[in-house]
């Protein structure tokens, strides 16, 4: 029985994961195929069917070759030239992860504006660098691939939602100005996490928000139960008109930052360290009994502290409705912080962006990569634990 039921859960995860394989496999090929008409172009001073006085040699047809990458292999058709002189280092250059070509190259896109720039970004991925036109026509099969993984149905249930945002510089009418890049994580009923959705804003307004969770709605989320993000006005103002379904947990690690503001800087250290302590308690009731404990101590010598945490620390509690396994993972944003962090890395070598749509982009790239690394990997948390809970709060109601 649980042989055949891992068997099950196998092809599942197998079909699961194809569409995202299928993306990243497409992406992955339109671009290298342009890299070898490139060569054969610089090779032959000429491109196809071009005429000119400087061309050294024509070409004849092509030969197909595969390369192996961690999300399959790919065919490729190599150009071959009259003389039998074309030859290419892509082979040996591209044997490397997936995950850097695809953001070295939206980097190398959306960077573009910069000659020297693209030169840069170019030699120091493929050994030398491209014309504008190659990058351009890239870019083009980028574009649609993401905006086809942007778009997707989302078609299945996910109880649990993270929200945060983060914030790039961008060019826009000549002006640099922030822009707030919106991201959605879900985790499914198998326990499975995914990026449902990013989205651009001005800022992070009610408005933008609410716009970002409809849009989501309108593409198919549905069964959401819990969602986990900072102390956000926007946020907290758009979750009850777009799902108000979800209960709301305010992301302890971002609530214990914002205590700082209410503490002299020569604060003892132990009032704050207590205050996370209560994080780790089995049940709500011995988080109240230690928050009881805790305001009782430090209510004479820190009293902005203490009544800012009575008033607000019940925001943050709300996971302990959620199955005890479940509390690590879901009482705070880290899931998404981890995200961020990579896209930081990745987005401060652009550092300004020349305008919304290339920040956008790069974005989108490095989150695919991520959302098909969370498919293959084993699943995230037993949602087992959440079903049983169900049951028997049922059972209680009934």
């Amino acid at each position: 029985m649980t042989m055949k039921k891992n068997t099950a859960d196998r092809k599942s995860l197998k079909a699961l994961v194809s569409d995202d394989q299928d993306l990243m496999r497409q992406l992955m090929k339109a671009a290298l195929q342009e890299v070898l008409e490139s060569e054969m172009t610089d090779q032959l001073g000429a491109g196809l069917g071009e005429r000119s006085d400087s061309r050294l040699g024509y070409r004849s047809g092509y030969y197909h070759r595969n390369l192996v990458t961690r999300i399959g292999k790919l065919e490729l058709r190599v150009p071959r030239d009259r003389d039998g002189r074309f030859s290419t280092e892509l082979f040996d250059r591209y044997q490397r992860s997936e995950k850097a070509f695809v953001s070295a190259l939206a980097e190398m896109y959306v960077q573009g504006v910069s000659t020297r720039k693209v030169k840069k970004i170019t030699e120091e991925l493929c050994g030398h660098s491209f014309s504008a036109s190659t990058i351009s026509r890239i870019n083009k099969g980028l574009d649609k691939a993401l905006s086809k993984f942007a778009r997707r149905r989302l078609d299945e249930p996910n109880p649990y939602l993270i929200l945060d945002a983060r914030y790039e510089k961008v060019r826009i009418d000549g002006v640099i100005q922030t822009q707030a890049v919106l991201i959605a994580i879900g985790v499914n009923w198998e326990g499975r996490r995914q990026i449902l959705g990013v989205s651009l804003a001005n800022r992070e307004s009610r408005s933008s928000w609410k716009d970002f969770l409809s849009e989501l709605r309108d593409r198919g989320l549905c069964g959401v139960e819990f969602v986990v993000s900072d102390d956000h006005a926007g946020i907290k103002a758009s979750l009850p008109e777009v799902i108000p379904e979800a209960v709301w947990q305010r992301c302890y690690v971002h609530f214990l930052r914002n205590a700082l503001d209410y503490l002299p800087r020569k604060a003892d250290d132990d009032c704050l360290q207590e205050l996370r302590w209560m994080y780790a308690r089995r049940d709500l009731k011995e988080a109240q009994q230690d928050l009881a404990a805790w305001l009782k101590r430090w209510e004479k010598r820190y009293p902005r502290l203490t009544d800012w945490v009575e008033e607000n620390i019940g925001e943050t509690l709300t996971f302990y409705r959620l199955p005890r396994q479940h509390h690590k993972h879901m009482k705070s944003t880290n899931m998404l912080e981890r995200l961020n962090e990579e896209i930081k890395r990745r987005t401060h070598v652009v550092r300004i962006f020349p305008n919304p749509a290339s920040c956008l982009r790069l974005v989108l790239a490095l989150c695919v990569e991520t959302h098909e690394s969370w498919l293959e990997d084993h699943r995230y948390l037993n949602m087992d634990f959440l079903k049983e809970q169900k049951k028997e709060n049922l059972r209680h109601a009934a």
